[in-house]
């Protein structure tokens, strides 16, 4: 009968690993690339004119 994880399933686990790690790794990417953007967004808003209102300490609504 063989082992447990035998070489049988070998394919199948590295499978999984593989596209664990893909999965991971484009989640990573796609943060990265959102974190550029509203960085560049809020630049923009900025250059405007535009403050956050945490920037300008007043009071909470």
């Amino acid at each position: 009968m063989g082992t447990m994880f035998g070489v049988q399933h070998a394919g199948f686990i590295i499978a999984s690993y593989a596209v664990t790690i893909a999965t991971i790794g484009a989640l990573i990417a796609w943060i990265a690339i959102d974190h550029r953007r509203q960085k560049a967004a809020l630049a923009a808003l900025e250059a405007r004119g535009v403050t956050r209102r945490s920037a300008r300490g007043g009071e909470a609504s």
